[in-house]
């Protein structure tokens, strides 16, 4: 019994030393846990940047095959392009080659239309620098004629100038009596001052003009209507004109208007007066600016 009493105690202190012999210090315990617990978290991040890195490689995965898609696309399209140019290269050398002489041809066209247009160019010039020479002759022979005819206004005579031509109109009352195809003095007064300016102006046409009111012509003899009127007066101051005054036939022309152009279309004795009346027409010859006009024309 006593030695079952010693070897029970020594047993246990035996079971405790090896239990003793077996525990981890706690330190080192901890330290092992916080390992474990950086290397799973560790283990997580790199799981989480894994699915990323997936996830990213996935998308450019799918960016690299559009691009290669669209890459190919114009690829086709860069072939379809050149095949089309170099088929327009072609046309163009087939063109070319075809129209040379259709080329020159068009050329020398043009050369020959710019030839025509300025030698128009020049015509025109010449025609408008002979229309301001007319202009300024017709302003020139007015301004003369009023001054030599100035005494004879208030007698019914005046000066106009209408479409590039000098009026001098004269009624009948300075010109004739009432009736009569005879020019009376006064009215030949007038006509010898207007004379000595036509003959300095050689270059002149005379158109001698009779008109007359619309009253019928009744007891004036072989006169037998206003016509005839018309005719007479206007044929008898070209008599005075050529042979009293000594002016060129060949320059003026007798011309009977009868009652057909009235100045005035009231029917008074003051318009009817105003109506009839020698008018006298100068016009500038204008032969230069005829044949430019007819060069023109072909």
């Amino acid at each position: 019994m006593n030695m079952k009493r010693i070897i029970s105690p020594l047993l246990l202190v035996f079971a405790i030393v090896m239990m003793a012999s077996c525990v981890v210090p706690k330190k080192k315990f901890l330290a092992m846990q916080h390992e474990r617990d950086s290397l799973q978290n560790g283990l997580n991040i790199a799981n989480i940047k894994i699915d990323s890195l997936t996830k990213a490689l996935s998308f450019h995965r799918d960016t690299i095959n559009n691009l290669r898609a669209q890459v190919q696309n114009l690829d086709e399209r860069l072939k379809l392009l050149t095949d089309q140019t170099n088929t327009l290269s072609e046309n163009y050398k087939q063109l070319r080659a075809n129209s040379t002489d259709e080329i020159k041809k068009l050329i020398k066209e043009l050369e020959t239309a710019q030839a025509n247009l300025a030698a128009r160019e020049r015509r025109l010039q010449e025609v408008e620098d002979a229309m301001a020479r007319r202009d300024a002759a017709v302003k020139a022979l007015r301004d003369k004629l009023q001054n030599a005819l100035l005494g004879f206004n208030k007698s019914g005579l005046s000066v106009n100038v209408k479409d590039g031509k000098v009026y001098v109109s004269l009624t009948d009352k300075l010109l004739f009596s009432s009736g009569s195809i005879e020019i009376d003095e006064r009215g030949k007064e007038a006509l010898t001052e207007l004379a000595k300016v036509l003959q300095t102006q050689a270059d002149i046409n005379i158109l001698v003009e009779g008109h007359t009111d619309n009253m019928k012509v009744t007891n004036l003899g072989q006169i037998k209507d206003n016509w005839d009127l018309s005719v007479l007066r206007s044929t008898a101051v070209v008599r005075f004109l050529t042979e009293n005054q000594k002016l060129d036939p060949n320059r003026v022309t007798a011309s009977g208007r009868g009652e057909i152009m009235p100045v005035e279309k009231l029917n008074t004795a003051d318009a009817r007066s105003r109506n009839r009346r020698i008018e006298i027409i100068l016009t500038p010859k204008l032969d230069v600016l005829y044949n430019l006009l007819n060069e023109d024309i072909k």
